[in-house]
């Protein structure tokens, strides 16, 4: 009788004892399988986990450098208009100019050449910008009877270094004028309105409301006219200036030792301490989005490190899981397939007696058990391949891809018959070294 028929009339006969075993088997390849599984799909998670935080980090770090460009572009749009309100914080003066006087009066007395300007627009000065020649002065305003403050202006002069800039305050076309509150409320003047100031004539061009200041009686008009109407001609009072931003602690010290190198002698001002804020405030905003963006850039470096922490925390947890889990499954196994083998040589001594007495060999006795051990195996590690790779997936939850492996399938279907026929080769050994004659004699 061929031994393969003989290993399956085996199993049929006792197929509990080869379902059992089989059992045995699965488990410890169950185990193994879900153990890898589990740590697969958890460094696929963890690679998941730190790319969206990264892609979230790199969002939100896009975002906060955008709202900081975005804030930066306003805030700048802002303290360009803020001049505006402010008037020119920076007041280049005559050298004989009496400073005290010109607080108490509220404008200058002496005069320097115009030319000036010119020359501080082609110098490479970079403290200052925004300059206009100014000529004004208190006059009677002959026709209506009232004083006033006539202030010539031109077009500012724009600076050779510098690219050309939006000026803060606009030309006064020549035969045009500009008038304060108190020279055009109580006269009932509007644009278009025509009036003459000290025989000239002129029109209406634009109306300020009321500013509580020195504005409020003032007329300007063009600076050519102007010069005219006083006698100033190529004369100046005053060069007016903005002083650009800057984070030195003394700003006017800076400005007036810049501008003496190319105007020496000249009197330098700085009107108000709006200017200082004004000044500090673009740094400051500018320091907070600096501040605010390295904040986000760390919060999502965090986010990444906090992510890949818990990632490799889980990958450890699953792996200390698996060396403890799998040497006993492995071991448990191995015991348990030793115990069945046992069991079943000594249920079927009786039959190994008769099977050597009619003339099979011992070699034949042992390819028996270990023939079935080896069918025991294949089936184990197939079955416990398909349920640990079940567990496996369904204990890590949704995975974007695939976590089949071909390596370890193979690795279960060798394995696995190799633990059963190791596990039975002792009790194998032993049923098939025993004497035909004495186990006849006993049964």
């Amino acid at each position: 009788m061929k031994i393969s028929r003989l290993v399956v009339q085996e199993i049929a006969h006792r197929f509990v004892n080869f379902v059992l075993a089989v059992i045995g088997v699965s488990i410890a390849v169950a185990c193994l399988v879900a153990s890898v599984t589990m740590i697969d799909a958890g460094e696929i998670q963890s690679q998941k986990l730190v790319a969206e935080g990264k892609t979230e980090s790199e969002r939100l770090v896009a975002k906060r450098e955008k709202e900081v460009k975005d804030a930066g572009k306003q805030l700048n749009d802002e303290m360009r208009k803020i001049p505006k309100g402010l008037g020119f914080n920076i007041v280049v003066l005559a050298e004989d100019e009496d400073i005290a006087a010109f607080h108490a009066e509220g404008t200058p007395t002496r005069t320097m050449p115009q030319e000036y300007v010119d020359r501080l627009a082609k110098s490479p000065i970079v403290v200052i910008n925004h300059l206009l020649p100014i000529v004004t002065k208190k006059v009677e305003w002959a026709e209506e009877k009232q004083t006033i403050v006539l202030t010539g202006t031109r077009g500012e002069v724009p600076q050779a270094h510098r690219d050309p800039k939006k000026p803060l305050l606009d030309l006064v076309p020549k035969g045009k004028v500009v008038l304060g509150y108190r020279v055009h409320h109580p006269r009932k003047l509007k644009p278009g309105s025509k009036l003459t100031i000290n025989g000239r004539e002129l029109e209406v061009v634009k109306c300020h409301p009321e500013r509580g200041s020195v504005d409020d009686v003032t007329a300007w008009v063009n600076l050519e006219e102007a010069q005219e109407m006083l006698n100033m001609e190529n004369l100046v009072n005053a060069i007016l200036a903005l002083e650009c931003n800057c984070a030195t602690v003394d700003r006017i010290a800076e400005i007036r030792g810049e501008i003496a190198k190319v105007l020496p002698g000249t009197q330098i001002l700085e009107r108000g301490r709006k200017a200082l804020a004004r000044a500090e405030a673009p740094n400051k905003a500018k320091k907070t989005a600096e501040a605010s963006l390295k904040a986000a850039r760390t919060s999502g470096e965090q986010m990444i490190a906090s992510r890949q922490a818990n990632a490799d925390q889980m990958i450890a947890s699953r792996k200390a899981q698996a060396n403890v889990l799998v040497p006993l499954a492995v071991v448990g196994s191995f015991a348990w397939i030793v115990l069945l083998a046992v069991g079943n040589a000594r249920q079927r001594r009786g039959e190994i007696g008769i099977l050597r007495a009619i003339g099979m060999g011992s070699r034949d006795v042992l390819v028996l058990f270990l023939g079935k051990a080896l069918l025991v195996g294949l089936a184990g590690g197939a079955i416990g391949y398909i349920v640990g790779y079940l567990v496996g997936t369904g204990y890590s939850g949704p995975i974007d891809q695939s976590l089949f492996d071909l390596n370890w399938l193979l690795t279960a279907l060798l394995m696995a018959p190799a633990l059963s026929a190791a596990a039975t080769w002792l009790p194998a050994l032993v049923a098939a070294g025993q004497d035909p004659a004495v186990v006849l004699q006993e049964q």
